[in-house]
C-alpha cells in the first residue's frame, strides 16, 4: 500500500510541474517576442544590444524577489540565461537586418602570385622549410631568419609576404612564444600546414654510434627522442635554436664525435649519412605550422576560424562566452589560455573554431563575442 501511494504522489507531483513547466514555457516566448521588439527599436535606434548595468541592476532585483539563498543564485542564474538567449535572437535580428558589419577580411581566390616571398624560421632542412614547400610548392622564393620574432617582424615590415610558423606539436604541445607573437603583432593567419615528425639521428661521413660524444638539436626535439638517448648516457646533449642548425654545425665541424637529431631534410640539406631513423618516441608525431600574412584575407572555402579572447575576470565569464559557439551551432575544437602580461592571474584564451566569416552563425558568434567580452581579435579564417 505505501508503495502504491508513493508512486501516486510521485504521479501527482509530476502532474504539477508538467503545468508549471507548460506555463513557463508560454511566458518565455511571450518574453522573447517583447526581447524582438526591443531587437527592432535598437535596429532603427543604433543602440547596443548588451547593457551590462541594466542587466546587472535587473538580476539583482529578481535575486532579491526569491525566499532562499539557494533559490536567489538559481533565479540569478536562470536569468542570466534567459538574458543571454534574448541578445543572441536580436543579433541573429540585426544580421536579417543587415545592421552587422562585416569583417574587414577580404576572401581571395589565392594567395600565391610570381612575385611571393615566404620567410621561415631556422635554416635549410629544418621542418619549418619542409611546411613552406609543402604549402607553398618548391618553386616559392623564400628566405630563413633565426627566430620566430624575426620571421613576424619580415611580414610586419614587408621583406616577406608571409611566414610560416610552428604553433603545436601533437605530443610537445603548442610552441608558446609564437601564441604570444600573434597576440603582439597585428598578423593573421591564412593557412595550415601538418608535417610528421620523423627524426633522424646523423652525421659526418665515418660517424657511428660508438664514435659519437655529442648530440646536436632543438631542446624539443631531444625531449621527444628522451626514449633512444636513455640508451646512450654518455653522450652529452646539447641544445639548440633550431635542428637544421645543429645539422649545420655538424657538417660544418666534420667531427665523427658530434651527431645531430634532425629531418631527414636536413641530412639532405647538409650531405649528413643518417645513422639511424624514426627515433623519436612517438610514431604519429607530427607538427601543426601556420601560414602568417599581414594582410587581412582569406581563401574560398576556408573552414576554420582563430580568435583571441580577453574575458572579464569574474565567475562565470568564460562559460557565458562559450555559449556563442554552442548556441550557434558551431564545433569549438581548440581553446588554449596564455597569461597576460601584468595583469597577475588574468589569462587571455586562443580559440579555434569549425566556420566561414560569410557564415551568418559565424557572424552572430562574432557580434556577440565582440559585444560580450573585453576584446576580442580574430586571427584568420583558413
Amino acid at each position: 500500500m505505501a508503495d502504491g501511494t508513493t508512486d501516486s504522489n510521485l504521479l501527482a507531483y509530476r502532474k504539477q510541474l508538467d503545468e508549471i513547466d507548460d506555463r513557463i514555457v508560454s511566458l518565455f516566448e511571450q518574453r522573447m517576442a517583447i526581447s524582438e521588439e526591443v531587437a527592432k527599436d535598437k535596429i532603427r535606434t543604433g543602440k547596443r544590444v548588451l547593457d551590462r548595468k541594466r542587466e546587472s541592476e535587473k538580476l539583482e532585483t529578481l535575486g532579491a524577489k526569491a525566499r532562499t539563498e539557494f533559490n536567489k543564485k538559481g533565479i540569478q542564474e536562470l536569468y542570466r540565461q534567459i538574458m543571454a538567449l534574448s541578445r543572441k535572437r536580436q543579433y541573429q535580428m540585426m544580421d536579417d537586418a543587415g545592421v552587422l558589419h562585416n569583417t574587414p577580411f577580404l576572401e581571395v581566390d589565392s594567395l600565391v602570385n610570381d612575385r611571393t616571398i615566404v620567410a621561415y624560421q631556422g635554416a635549410e632542412g629544418s621542418y619549418s622549410q619542409a611546411a613552406m614547400f609543402r604549402f607553398f610548392g618548391d618553386s616559392i622564393r623564400n628566405f630563413h631568419v633565426e627566430t620566430f620574432r624575426d620571421a613576424m617582424t619580415a611580414i610586419d615590415e614587408g621583406a616577406a609576404d608571409y611566414a610560416v610558423l610552428p604553433i603545436e606539436n601533437s605530443t610537445a604541445g603548442i610552441v608558446s612564444e609564437n601564441y604570444d607573437l600573434l597576440s603582439e603583432f597585428e598578423n593573421y593567419i591564412v593557412g595550415e600546414q601538418i608535417i610528421p615528425i620523423r627524426h633522424c639521428l646523423m652525421g659526418c661521413e665515418g660517424t657511428t654510434k660508438e664514435t659519437i660524444r655529442t648530440v646536436y638539436s632543438h631542446a624539443q626535439s631531444l625531449m621527444q627522442s628522451e626514449r633512444y638517448l636513455a640508451k646512450y648516457p654518455s653522450w652529452e646533449q646539447i641544445s639548440m635554436a633550431n635542428n637544421a642548425f645543429a645539422a649545420q654545425k655538424v657538417a660544418r665541424d666534420h667531427d665523427i664525435t658530434k651527431a645531430a637529431i634532425a629531418s631527414e631534410y636536413a641530412a639532405k640539406a647538409y650531405g649528413l649519412q643518417i645513422i639511424e631513423r624514426g627515433i623519436n618516441q612517438a610514431s604519429s608525431n607530427s607538427t601543426r605550422f601556420i601560414i602568417v600574412s599581414n594582410r587581412k584575407i582569406f581563401r574560398k572555402g576556408a573552414g576554420k576560424i582563430s580568435l583571441i579572447l580577453e574575458i572579464e575576470h569574474e565567475s562565470g565569464s568564460l562559460y557565458r562566452t562559450l555559449s556563442h559557439f554552442i548556441y550557434n551551432d558551431l564545433n569549438m575544437t581548440k581553446i588554449e589560455s596564455r597569461p597576460i602580461e601584468d595583469r597577475n592571474w588574468e589569462y587571455r584564451f586562443f580559440i579555434d573554431f569549425e566556420g566561414n566569416l560569410n557564415d551568418p552563425s559565424v557572424r552572430n558568434a562574432l557580434r556577440g563575442l565582440r559585444e560580450e567580452t573585453r576584446h576580442m581579435t580574430i586571427l584568420g579564417n583558413y
